[in-house]
């Protein structure tokens, strides 16, 4: 918004402050929600300039991350620079400060698919004529002509350059994008708003005490309104973590320590029964010196699921509807038994170059003797369909085959191998082998890191994980030097020593937890 300084300002105040705000759970009686139209697919809510010890935490992250001793001071000494540089003064602590209140929010009313539009931003007032006053300084001192207008009894200012709204809703300084969504947080305050709606009021319930800020989620209002855009992958994902993306939604809190930044997901997946199951120990046993590794339970079912619906609708122009399963049983094995056999799954990578990097994805089976029937087949017919480079594998009890093509695959073969209890399809033979080689050799449990991120966890199951040093080493080995916005965010990147994640479930509530663990 151009109401003279209504973007640095309010923009900047809402999502700016948000960075140094406390969180607190559970709406206050000056609830931001109230103002946002029952519909909003997205909304963020938090508690503006903290105290106590959570400003203290935010200010040590910012501290260790970018050498910032005082992150609210730097973002007021930000807006008043943005102010100064467009030839005009602003002074945080006289104009805004002594009326802003508690909590901020800002909703978006409508997802196309590819932007959220239709947004206000929200701002508490303990002292609405000085709100009031302020306001009017914006529409005094703005660059283009401004209209007045009123609403149900509620005036307004618009700025006629880019349609941006602001007004004093009951005790709250609004700044909308178009007339139409400040008229909707009007009517919202009237009785009608997000706050009433249950699906909010149960999602926002499972929000993190303590949080820095809160992001609502309405997962199937963002399908429905971005209908046709939403890909269909990212619908079966959504499916096959048992959650029904037309009727969830989700919270995500951001909750600051001394030397993390821990970000909790709660959603109610939908009347589906969230995924149990536990694959930490898959995790943990793979390679040591892996970079990034994850993991998930239960895979065998999710693929079952998949086959089945491949199999009904067959492959357009290749596999007819119903014949995928009988075609592959005609070459040896059974498809269906192969997906019952695996349990849990997991990828690692590792390596600090584009010379030496590699990783596999790793299977766990209860019925060995199938899966290694099936690598075997398909080797052999792989190798009888003239496929150069392909070569067969046997080595420390580990048997399949690789396949090198230099100018497709790179340096290193791709592979698929089977092991005891274990199948693996990797890129680079050591890698491959290193992830059969269950519990042999150094592995991710047996690393500091790794079992920091754990703790870090608590009681949550382990399912990722990402040593910052590493990863940081390898994404330096693939971006140019002259790449001068990757120099910019290393700086803050090797802040980082690790990022964990884990997830659990209770019923129809999936939750998950991403801590980024820094460096002290």
């Amino acid at each position: 918004m151009r109401v003279s300084r209504s973007v640095p300002v309010a923009l900047s105040i809402v999502l700016g402050l948000l960075v140094t705000g406390c969180g607190d759970s559970g709406p206050s009686s000056s609830d931001p929600a109230s103002l946002a139209p029952p519909e909003s697919p997205l909304f963020i809510e938090g508690t503006v300039l903290p105290k106590g010890q959570l400003q203290a935490d935010v200010d040590q992250i910012a501290s260790t991350v970018a050498g910032v001793d005082n992150l609210g001071d730097l973002i007021v000494s930000e807006l008043e620079s943005s102010a100064s540089d467009e030839g005009e003064s602003f002074d945080f602590d006289k104009e805004v400060k002594p009326w802003l209140g508690e909590r901020a929010g800002a909703f978006f009313e409508h997802f196309d698919g590819e932007d959220l539009t239709s947004s206000g931003f929200v701002l508490p007032s303990t002292d609405t004529d000085a709100t009031q006053a302020f306001i009017d300084s914006q529409v005094e001192g703005n660059n283009d002509p401004v209209e007045d207008g009123s609403y149900e009894g509620v005036d307004y200012w618009v700025d006629t350059g880019d349609d941006e709204v602001i007004g004093l809703i009951g005790d709250f300084y609004v700044q909308t994008e178009g007339k139409r969504a400040f008229e909707h947080a009007v009517d919202a305050s009237e009785g009608d708003s997000l706050a009433d709606e249950s699906a909010f009021e149960d999602a926002i319930s499972g929000a993190a005490e303590g949080s820095l800020a809160d992001v609502f989620v309405d997962i199937g209002a963002l399908i429905e309104q971005g209908e046709g855009e939403v890909d269909d992958q990212v619908l079966q994902a959504l499916k096959s973590a048992g959650i029904n993306p037309r009727e969830a939604t989700a919270v995500a809190s951001i909750v600051p320590g001394s030397d993390q930044v821990e970000v909790d997901i709660s959603s109610e997946t939908g009347e589906e029964e969230a995924p149990t199951g536990n694959a930490t120990e898959l995790l943990g046993s793979l390679p040591g010196d892996s970079f990034a590794a994850f993991a998930v339970s239960d895979f065998g079912e999710q693929l079952e699921e998949a086959v089945d619906e491949l199999d009904k609708k067959g492959v357009p122009g290749q596999i007819p509807p119903g014949q995928l399963k009988e075609g592959i049983e005609e070459l040896g094995f059974n498809l269906d038994e192969v997906a019952a056999s695996l349990e849990d799954a997991g990828v690692f990578a590792s390596g600090s170059s584009e010379a030496n990097i590699g990783g596999a994805f790793v299977l766990t089976t209860d019925d060995s003797r199938e899966v290694a029937t099936a690598v075997r087949v398909i080797g052999v017919l792989i190798r009888q369909s003239d496929t150069p480079g392909v070569t067969a594998l046997s080595s420390n009890g580990a048997t399949g085959f690789s396949i090198r093509d230099s100018e497709e695959l790179g340096p290193q073969p791709l592979v698929v191998a089977t092991k005891g209890d274990r199948v693996a399809i990797g890129y680079g033979v050591k890698q491959t082998l290193q992830g059969l080689a269950a519990r042999s050799g150094s592995t991710l449990a047996d690393t500091p890191d790794y079992k920091d991120a754990v703790a870090a966890l608590g009681d949550t199951q382990i399912s990722g994980f990402v040593k910052g040093d590493s990863a940081l080493q390898l994404a330096d080995s693939f971006v140019p030097s002259s790449d001068t916005g990757f120099e910019e965010a290393k700086r803050y990147l090797k802040a980082i020593r690790f990022i964990a994640i884990g997830s659990g479930s209770e019923g129809d509530l999936a939750t998950a937890k991403l801590i980024v663990g820094l460096k002290k």
